[in-house]
């Protein structure tokens, strides 16, 4: 028996006991000192005053009444723009060598968000964090010594104007050190390759030659690369190709509508561990096995703020009033919705990422991630966030027995009333009607807002069960497959409409 294994996992262990961050209300006071410490002399530092901010007693709330809020427009009209150009010295000291490309959600033209030096760096730290995590779960020791396949981004990243620029995971990827290189799955070469379905079926090709113990991506990428390896080596679990397999780094989306369909994959147990990943940052990660929850990476690159998730605080667009509350990490509360404000070492600054997110455990800086601002059902006042509606969807599964991992809704108006319309990748036999029946009271019984609507506004629920590919399919028709995409769980009138034609089409061809 190899003693490398046990080795690695005790020199992990020991740096995990190191770095444990407990105090995180002081660590996110150091960080946000540091970050207007760094900037203070750069552009937006000097207009909004950080030098004053510094010498204030209570450096959080002075930071929070000089800088307003931004969102990716105005922060990228009036301030990211500039750095584009090439001007250094504009959010942050110098100008940053990468763009990191958000991968969205719909085909509309993707975001471009500065990454520096120092967010490579926190990101590597984050992801060591992370790794010396995995000591507090139960795994072989073994496993320390395999290679870890991370099903990210292409890392053949484009040259534009002075900037390197591709999604976060292609450019975390590109910045692997060589002494690494052995560890990490599918390799430079495979890992370039732009077309995506190329680049899986040259990873089933060579998948018998690794001895993979870990695996990383979003679960329904992974998952239809785990089924092409299975079919190309013509075995019925994965573990008959990779045996020691024994962890798998989720990120993106919600596992559990995945999970019964990934248990069909794996031969044995796979430990699923949690990560929270955007194109601004590592944000936050699973630190422990007896939660499901995620720590916000407190001590890092980010200085995190939280806006009570309601509706007058919030745009039609999805970004937030000025005159909103907003609280600190020392003030948030358990189980209530909160958008996430960022403010980084790559120069975001009171940034709203989009997200919402709701506290587990406050002492431990826990947190879940509830959903979207933009993607947040209230055409009709339900107020259903897409924690909410994938909740109903798990309630939906475990009522019919039957596997719903991708799922899309939209707020439509037909005969002059307003109903939810859904769309189910499903292929149970249950009808359609009964499944809106089911998920139109598993959403009146958790949730009083849509219960109120559905006896005013909301006149009914629609369900469409479509074939489980199609969702991925549309994700390929607007160019976007692979890497970071996620399908958009509430779909806008404009949007919902193409999607609906998109359907219609795909049906059309099907039947020809």
């Amino acid at each position: 028996m190899s003693l490398l294994g046990p080795i690695i996992k005790t020199a992990l262990h020991i740096h995990e006991t190191l770095a444990v961050t407990t105090n995180h209300v002081e660590a996110q006071r150091k960080v946000l000192e540091r970050l207007l410490s760094e900037a203070k002399n750069t552009s937006f530092g000097l207009y909004y005053d950080f030098d004053s901010i510094l010498k204030n007693d209570n450096l959080e709330h002075a930071f929070a009444e000089a800088v307003p809020f931004y969102d990716y427009d105005n922060m990228d009209a009036r301030w990211w723009s500039r750095m584009k150009e090439g001007k250094p010295n504009i959010v942050w000291p110098g100008t940053p060598k990468f763009l990191a490309r958000s991968s969205g959600t719909t085909g509309k033209k993707s975001k471009t968000i500065p990454v520096s030096d120092e967010m490579i760096a926190a990101i590597k730290a984050a992801g060591t964090k992370q790794v010396s995590a995995l000591t507090n779960f139960n795994l072989p020791a073994g496993v320390f010594e395999c290679e870890v396949l991370a099903l990210g981004s292409c890392t053949d990243l484009i040259r534009e104007n002075k900037f390197i620029i591709g999604e976060i995971s292609g450019i975390s990827a590109s910045q692997i050190p060589e002494v690494l290189d052995a560890f990490y799955r599918p390799g430079k070469e495979i890992s370039s390759i732009a077309d995506w379905d190329e680049r899986v079926q040259r990873i089933a090709e060579e998948a018998k030659n690794w001895d993979i113990g870990m695996l990383s991506g979003i679960p329904s990428w992974l998952e239809m690369m785990l089924k092409r390896v299975m079919d190309f080596h013509k075995v019925d679990t994965i573990h008959e190709i990779w045996p020691n397999l024994s962890v798998y780094t989720s990120g993106g989306v919600a596992f559990e509508p995945y999970r019964s369909s990934f248990d069909k994959l794996f031969g044995k147990p796979v430990q699923i561990v949690d990560t929270y990943l955007a194109s601004e940052g590592f944000i936050a990660c699973q630190q422990r096995p007896d939660t499901d929850s995620m720590q916000l990476i407190t001590d890092g690159g980010i200085y995190f703020e939280f806006v009570p998730f309601q509706p007058e605080y919030i745009e039609q667009d999805g970004s937030i009033t000025q005159n909103a509350p907003v609280l600190t990490l020392h003030e948030v509360e358990r189980d209530v919705d909160y958008a996430l404000i960022i403010s980084t070492v790559s120069g975001t600054w009171r940034y709203l990422i989009g997200d919402t997110i709701t506290f587990t455990d406050v002492a431990k800086a826990e947190i879940k991630i509830t959903g979207r601002t933009k993607f947040f059902l209230n055409v009709v006042g339900s107020q259903l966030s897409v924690s909410k509606l994938e909740t109903a969807i798990t309630g939906l599964q475990d009522k019919f027995h039957t596997i719903i991992k991708e799922f899309t809704v939209s707020a439509k108006k037909i005969d002059g009333d307003f109903h939810h319309v859904w769309y189910l990748g499903t292929e149970t036999n249950v009808t359609e009607k009964e499944l809106a029946a089911a998920l139109d009271m598993l959403l009146q019984d958790a949730n009083k807002n849509y219960k109120v609507a559905r006896s005013k506004a909301l006149k009914g629920v629609l369900v469409n069960k479509v074939k489980q590919d199609l969702f991925l399919k549309w994700n390929d028709h607007n160019n976007k497959k692979g890497g970071q995409v996620k399908m958009q769980r509430v779909m806008d009138a404009e949007v919902f409409t193409a999607w609906e034609t998109f359907v219609k089409s795909s049906e059309l061809s099907s039947r020809k």
